[in-house]
């Protein structure tokens, strides 16, 4: 598994901490920045995680900021992107087992370190349900597609 890792400079620290205890999963990880806490623009970082998971260079991503909602409103203008900002276990397991969210959202701001490690070990351990997810998550897609020729 391949994940893209991208922040600003409010959820710097947090990436940092979840690229070590990636590595420590055995998950492979490419850092799309920044490289330290000072002021950057959120979108520049979110762009460049959503693409790498669009294109299907990554397997899933990881974007923090502040609140972690401007990195998921830009996550999710990218086709094949699926983001949710998850505040909790039971969210981050629904996420992958019902809406096959391919990049977590996290809160620099509010999230704990344990709790987005707990966060993020049970999303990639969920697997997707498929069933009448699946048939949702098409009309998702049918959607993009639609939207893509306008």
């Amino acid at each position: 598994m391949i994940l893209a890792l991208g922040s600003d400079h409010a959820g710097f620290e947090l990436k940092e901490d979840l690229k070590r205890f990636l590595g420590e999963l055995g998950v492979e990880v490419k850092d799309f920045g920044p490289t330290d806490d000072v002021s950057v623009d959120y979108p520049d970082y979110g762009a460049d995680v959503a693409q790498a998971v669009a294109s299907g260079k990554s397997d899933g991503g990881v974007l923090i900021d502040g609140s972690g909602i401007g990195m998921s409103i830009v996550a999710n203008k990218y086709p094949k992107v699926r983001a949710a900002l998850v505040t909790s276990v039971y969210a981050a397991r629904m996420a992958k087992r019902h809406m096959q969210a391919n990049v977590l959202c996290f809160s620099g701001w509010f999230t704990g370190k344990g709790e987005a490690r707990e966060m993020l070990r049970t999303w990639i351990e969920t697997e997707f349900e498929g069933g009448r997810h699946q048939r949702r998550v098409d009309k998702i897609r049918e959607i993009e597609e639609r939207l893509r020729g306008t």
